[in-house]
């Protein structure tokens, strides 16, 4: 359309071709394959399931009693003997901390040419692989081989999430509705500060409607992993359960693949930037995060969201990963029981995202002012788990607790995924967007490298408290809050129009 070639131009980015609705749709179904039930979900269950079958009371000689329901359960893990629960947050900051410097490595590369969608391709392939690999994981004394696959499953699963996510911004811009929106406005018909509501309301549109038709795919799934589940007698044994986690890792792995497909092959190639003569592809990320950061610094309202979302992040993921570690303890690992608590939270998860949605298009609330609401739920999850330092009545102690936390985490925690990522994309410099959404990924994966070390260490040093770090969770997540508050949507759409004009006077990336 040509209001796509002139938008383009106005924003000094190269012209792309307009989003079709079966292209829309292969990226909705994308997500359904990649929704975590493989990297994020029996992965970590599983590997906590090994670590806890292999592992030993500690109150007993070393590996002389194997861990109760109603005991502690060590292991020797990177030269000291740890809590299996302390290893599962160890490793996964680790894992987190090897993404980090992987997307400061590559993550520039999706501004460039047509290079995005083939990270994403490689990155799903390699966690196909990886999910069925643990097929040959089900036995306890290959514990330290589930090591080696949760981190690669961890890695491969949000390297894919990432760099499908940085197409959004491009399909939702040019989304048919959007470019005569932007003509309207080139004509001199409708407002800029019109068209950026629309705009806004489409990204969130977008955003939205992708994480309910993958909470949709993802309840069928669960449904015919119960019918699996079923079939492979999960229930009668230890071992029938440990092999079930395999065997639904693998299915998560191929449904993924399956679902894949259409977007790796109807996603229209939109062409990036020319690489700076200077530059190349090992060095540009380094060196476009280096001057996303510099920028970020004079993006005053961009740099404030920047540290929301680095803190507030840190908060979500480390209190997801220690509620997950409790969960599974409480439910003695048990694959049927961990599905049906799944099928609840995404059932939720799906009304609770769909129902944000509709409120915010119905009374045209920002996407600020729902991310804040948002937020005000994160922090009372972690108020949850800081009541079960000092009591055994509550605190993500006892089985009810853990159904009522998928309810409350589907309908009201989800939400923060969708516009999280949606803010983003306003507090950034259109010609520039996928690499601020690189630079908000590798600051979103540093942080989640933090806390899952700060927790493990805390967990260690309050004598295998598991509830402890809920305190520092609480307060780092009431200190972020602030940030968020001081960010203002309006300056910093201006601020991003002087960053293009800037570019285009060749002064903001010559650095």
């Amino acid at each position: 359309m040509a209001s796509s070639q002139k938008l383009a131009s106005e924003l000094n980015v190269p012209a792309s071709p307009t989003t079709s609705r079966v292209e829309l749709w292969s990226f909705y179904l994308y997500y359904v394959g990649n929704n975590g039930l493989s990297g994020f979900n029996f992965g970590p269950s599983q590997f906590q399931n090994l670590l806890f079958l292999a592992g030993y009371d500690p109150s007993q000689l070393p590996s002389s009693a194997p861990c109760g329901s109603n005991t502690n359960c060590v292991l020797p893990y990177l030269g000291k003997i740890r809590n299996i629960n302390s290893i599962v947050l160890l490793t996964n900051g680790i894992s987190f901390a090897i993404q980090a410097v992987l997307l400061l490595l590559i993550g520039a590369w999706a501004d460039y040419g047509t290079w995005r969608p083939n990270i994403t391709v490689v990155f799903t392939l390699v966690a196909v692989a990886v999910s069925f690999a643990w097929l040959g994981v089900e036995d306890p004394s290959k514990w330290q081989a589930g090591v080696a696959l949760y981190i690669l499953g961890l890695i491969t699963y949000q390297g894919a999430l990432t760099f499908w996510t940085a197409a959004f911004p491009g399909l939702a811009r040019h989304l048919p509705e959007v470019e005569i929106s932007a003509q309207l406005v080139a004509d001199g018909e409708k407002s800029w500060d019109e068209h950026a509501e629309f705009e806004s309301l489409s990204r969130n549109r977008v955003s939205n409607i992708s994480f309910t038709v993958s909470s949709l795919g993802e309840i069928l799934i669960l449904v015919v992993m119960v019918g699996i589940l079923e079939g492979l007698k999960a229930g009668s044994s230890t071992a029938n359960n440990t092999k079930a986690f395999s065997v639904l890792i693998a299915f998560s792995g191929a449904l993924w693949l399956l679902c894949a497909l259409p977007w790796f092959f109807l996603e229209k190639r939109r062409p990036g930037l020319a690489l700076p003569p200077s530059s190349s592809l090992f060095t540009i990320g380094f060196r476009q995060t280096y001057i996303a950061l510099r920028e970020c610094v004079r993006l005053k309202q961009t740099f404030l969201y920047l540290i929301f979302y680095f803190l507030m992040g840190d908060v979500l993921n480390t209190t997801v990963t220690v509620v997950a570690t409790l969960q599974n303890s409480i439910v003695s690992y048990s694959t049927l029981q961990l599905t049906l608590l799944l099928i609840v939270g995404i059932v939720a998860q799906a009304i609770g995202t769909y129902s944000f949605w509709l409120v915010q298009k119905k009374f045209k609330i920002s996407t600020k002012a729902m991310l804040s609401f948002n937020v005000i739920w994160i922090l009372v999850l972690t108020v949850w788990g800081l009541i079960g330092i000092h009591t055994d009545k509550f605190g993500f102690k006892h089985t009810w607790e853990i159904w009522l936390y998928q309810v409350f985490y589907g309908l009201m925690v989800c939400p923060w995924y969708a516009y999280s990522q949606t803010m983003i994309s306003e507090v950034s410099p259109p010609s520039q967007m996928f690499l601020f959404f690189a630079l908000f990924s590798v600051v979103g994966k540093t942080s989640a490298f933090i806390g899952p070390l700060v927790s493990s260490a805390i967990i260690t040093v309050s004598d295998n408290n598991n509830n402890m770090p809920f305190a520092f969770l609480f307060g780092l997540g009431t200190v972020s809050t602030m940030f968020l508050y001081l960010v203002d949507v309006k300056k910093s759409q201006m601020e991003c129009d002087e960053f293009v004009k800037a570019e285009a006077d060749l002064k903001a990336f010559q650095g």
